[in-house]
């Protein structure tokens, strides 16, 4: 599942977790990302040393057998650096998770030590892969709206059964969770569901504007991939 960052990907990973049939693994290029390119994230030093920073031994950990049946991996698609050989994705089923890039972006902007550039939206990279692999295409507004719905559709696509256990998940710290959950993780630790749609967003600034406008074009032709 590839995903930008401030959607509900993390609530995605407890939902397939909740299955019962599928490992879960998040973000195992945070490291990598980083590493490559230098930036200052919260628990950036933790992150570095709990992960492997070179790209080819997460897909070495990522491509060989797991004990669970499924295998649910949550990336975040800003962290797929242009230095990261995409041939290791072939075989793999994939899947998008799109939010409103409006509401991303001002939720990107409170967190971030800088501006928020497209490339940290994940949009680019998302809109790469879905032409290079195809695959269904989530919008997190319309999965809050109908989590069942949503998530049965999802499961279609991608071939596996649908269970009513992925609505569902016990609250707290997860053993999956990557070392930065207490940075990031503090309303999904809360959560035992998907929450009610989100209200509105406050407006883009005018520093973001070009930022939005190229955002918007991406999410639009995604969705309607």
């Amino acid at each position: 599942m590839w995903s930008g960052p401030r959607n509900i990907s993390t609530a995605m990973m407890r939902s397939f977790s909740a299955r019962g049939d599928c490992e879960v693994v998040d973000e195992p290029l945070y490291a990598h990302y980083l590493h490559t390119t230098g930036l200052d994230h919260p628990g950036r030093d933790d992150v570095l040393a709990a992960q492997p920073t070179d790209w080819h031994e997460v897909a070495a950990a990522l491509n060989a057998d797991g004990e669970q049946p499924l295998r649910y991996v949550k990336h975040m698609a800003h962290h797929l650096t242009d230095d990261v050989d995409r041939g290791w994705l072939d075989g793999w089923t994939h899947a998008f998770l799109l939010r409103d890039p409006g509401a991303m972006l001002v939720s990107l902007a409170k967190v971030l030590p800088y501006p928020p550039r497209l490339v940290d939206t994940g949009l680019p990279q998302q809109a790469e892969l879905h032409a290079a692999f195809g695959g269904p295409v989530v919008e997190a507004d319309a999965l809050l709206a109908d989590p069942a719905g949503e998530l049965e559709r999802l499961c279609e696509e991608l071939g596996i059964t649908w269970t009513e256990a992925m609505c569902s998940w016990p609250a707290g710290p997860h053993p999956s969770d990557g070392v930065w959950a207490d940075h990031w993780y503090g309303a999904v630790r809360e959560s035992t569901a998907f929450g009610p749609p989100r209200e509105s967003h406050a407006a883009v600034p005018d520093r973001l504007k070009k930022v939005h406008a190229d955002a918007m074009a991406i999410y639009h032709a995604l969705r309607e991939a």
